[in-house]
């Protein structure tokens, strides 16, 4: 599956916040963290913090964004009535 600009977004924010792996948290807590770490930080302060991480822990942080992603696709569900081309790229990977 193709991931969105704002899967990516919504997953880097995820990934930075305070909530954990083995916390297990519900919708309204992964919604909440992903916007109060984009109020704090800021896209590009989530996607520097990311690379930060990548670099000094690769090991376990392809498994917190595997984590990270699925939470944000099961919690932000695709759009019915996203264009055209998003839905293709979608379908397509």
């Amino acid at each position: 599956m193709a991931t969105t600009t704002f899967e990516a977004v919504r997953a880097e924010a995820l990934f930075v916040s305070n909530l954990q792996c083995s916390q297990a948290p519900r919708s309204d807590e992964i919604r909440a963290a992903v916007a109060t770490t984009l109020r704090r930080i800021g896209i590009k302060g989530c996607a520097a913090q990311v690379a930060g991480e990548f670099g000094d822990h690769p090991d376990t942080a392809v498994a917190r964004m595997a984590w990270a992603l699925a939470l944000v696709r099961s919690t932000y569900p695709a759009r019915r009535n996203a264009p055209r081309s998003v839905r293709l790229l979608a379908r397509s990977a």
